[in-house]
């Protein structure tokens, strides 16, 4: 029985998460509210809540998990890519954990802990030619190798994911992820923060087609992604209207707001969906996964899924808690790689732009 804390706060999230053999035991989460009226994460502001919250956080999922610090059999926690004030309070705060209790620590890449969030939740694990596999409920997780669409505020990639640890990207942002599209588009709606959920809930009531913005499907074949020119097509669109600056004006109604979000969100799905498609192919994987803030996207969730089907490809979308930040991926990834004896060094620091393919500094 292998026991681990996992530690989360790469940006205004506080959480922590208590791990078992696989079997998640309990996940905490903060969240920041109040970054809400300054349209977004404002850093400094976002560290300090960290240092109020961390203790309790940690207090209250072990306490969750009936767990106490002396039994747990490492920490792991987050160590980039993410603002680097707020690493450093979940890094040290668990570096110092593991060391006065005596345990293994391991740094855990963030955008890692998004793939393998698909191994998540309340799953047993099983071995099988010496590879750990868990099985949540009837369903089971990717099978290597597999596909993986990681979309976040700040990262929009294509993985392919030859074996645990082992990738190949396949395309990467060039510019405004498609979660940093969504939250500047809210902004200039003036919806409020955060714009993924927001935008998704008025494109229900909208008309996708009301507004023909520009697909930014780069050159052809490509699978690198840049979502800000379409921001920009947003933006144009809302000034030659007069309704930017101040969308809030009697001419922002309801339905327009609504049918604004669907067309934006439809574009941003459009080219999400059909990268994705074009890489499964590519690489004729079967399973194609989900991962980050935007995966909780209703119409990206729905596309995709029709989408699979009518390919025979698996889909695998982690439920919609797992899907923004959570110690519960962390403490996955942490105790996978102490199953495989990799321990990160006390010395190791937090790194705001980690790539994915990249070892500890």
């Amino acid at each position: 029985m292998v026991l681990v804390l996992g530690i989360e706060t790469s940006c205004d999230e506080t959480s922590a998460a208590v791990l078992c053999d696989g079997k998640l035991l309990s996940n905490v989460i903060s969240l920041q509210v109040f970054h809400e009226k300054y349209g977004g994460v404002v850093p400094e502001l976002a560290s300090r809540a960290h240092q109020k919250l961390i203790v309790p956080v940690v207090d209250e999922a072990l306490q969750r998990a009936s767990v106490e610090k002396s039994r747990l059999d490492g920490v792991a926690a987050t160590y980039g890519p993410g603002l680097v004030g707020s690493l450093l309070v979940g890094l040290n705060f668990g570096k110092a954990l593991a060391f006065g209790l005596g345990k293994p620590f391991v740094g855990v890449n963030h955008m890692e802990a998004h793939i393998f969030s698909n191994f998540l939740p309340d799953g047993s694990a099983l071995q099988k030619d010496g590879v750990t596999s868990i099985v949540r409920g009837e369903h089971s997780v990717p099978e290597f190798p597999f596909l993986c669409l990681v979309v976040s505020g700040g990262h929009t990639q294509l993985v392919l994911v030859k074996r645990a640890f082992e990738y190949v990207m396949l395309g990467d942002t060039k510019d405004d992820a498609a979660g940093e599209a969504f939250d500047k588009v809210a902004k200039m709606l003036g919806i409020g923060y955060p714009g993924g959920p927001l935008i998704d809930k008025y494109a229900r009531g909208g008309n996708r087609n009301f507004v023909k913005f520009p697909r930014p499907y780069l050159e052809k074949g490509s699978l690198e992604f840049s979502f800000s020119g379409l921001k920009t097509s947003v933006l144009y669109y809302l000034k030659g209207r007069g309704l930017y600056p101040s969308p809030q004006s009697s001419t922002m109604n309801h339905q327009l707001l609504s049918d604004l979000c669907a067309s934006f969100q439809a574009a941003v799905v459009d080219v999400l969906v059909d990268k994705t498609f074009l890489a499964a192919a590519r690489h004729a994987v079967r399973d194609v996964a989900v991962a980050g803030g935007v995966a909780a996207n209703s119409e990206l969730r729905a596309r995709l899924k029709t989408g699979c089907d009518r390919r025979g490809l698996l889909l695998h979308i982690p439920p919609m808690e797992f899907c923004t930040d959570n110690g519960a991926m962390i403490a996955m990834v942490g105790w996978m790689k102490l199953r495989e004896g990799a321990v990160s060094p006390y010395e190791l620091n937090a790194v705001a732009n980690l790539e994915l393919t990249e070892e500890y500094r």
